[in-house]
């Protein structure tokens, strides 16, 4: 039986999307062959902000918020920010790396994917960052001559249509996850069982269309 594949919508500046991709992540691996998880681009911050000391300032409280995130059950790591880095201008940049990463394949994007969302949530690094986003790309193990040019059209381009695409589905908010071929999304980093449970029930679904 060809694998099921889920439509998950996510940004790298989202906590909850954080959350909601390790619990994800952890299924995918359990339901190894059955399942396929398929990363689109959403910007919660599409454009770019000048960096004030105001900004950074609300933003370092925000960021105390993430502990209550943190605090939900199966929780990713999340610590306030601390350091002298950011906060991140915007969006675009993290998801053009992960884009080029994909490029590469498969493993390469899940290593990337997992690199960012813990450097900004954990190690308090700017993943809008050049210089931050290549040293990451090595952490991740990926090929010295990969990284791309922050601007590249094919990518950027490729961010802004699965972002435009997004709104004309009917996402409103990230994480998102829909399943390939329904209309209907679920937005919101829900319990592992609850995903769980929808896997299990298409499983079952698709098993008895193909028995059929």
């Amino acid at each position: 039986m060809e694998a099921v594949r889920f439509i998950v919508w996510s940004d790298y500046l989202c906590p909850w999307c954080y959350n909601a991709s390790r619990r994800l992540r952890r299924l995918e691996q359990e339901y190894r062959g059955q399942i396929e998880l398929v990363w689109r681009s959403y910007l919660l911050r599409p454009n770019p902000t000048a960096r004030t000391p105001e900004r950074r300032e609300k933003f370092v409280a925000y960021t105390r918020g993430w502990e209550r995130v943190g605090a939900d059950p199966d929780a990713a790591e999340f610590r306030p920010w601390a350091g002298s880095e950011g906060p991140p201008t915007h969006s675009v940049p993290a998801h053009v790396v992960a884009k080029a990463a994909q490029a590469v394949g498969p493993d390469a994007f899940q290593a990337m994917h997992e690199r960012l969302l813990r450097a900004y949530f954990f190690e308090s690094r700017d993943i809008s960052d050049r210089d931050v986003l290549s040293e990451l790309w090595s952490d991740a193990g990926l090929p010295d001559g990969g990284f791309p040019q922050l601007a590249d059209p094919a990518f950027v381009d490729q961010v802004l249509d699965e972002y435009n695409h997004a709104f004309e589905t009917g996402v409103t908010g990230v994480p998102a996850v829909q399943l390939e071929g329904n209309d209907a999304v679920i937005v919101g980093a829900h319990p592992e069982g609850l995903y769980r449970t929808w896997i299990d029930r298409t499983l079952a679904r698709r098993s008895a269309g193909d028995d059929a």
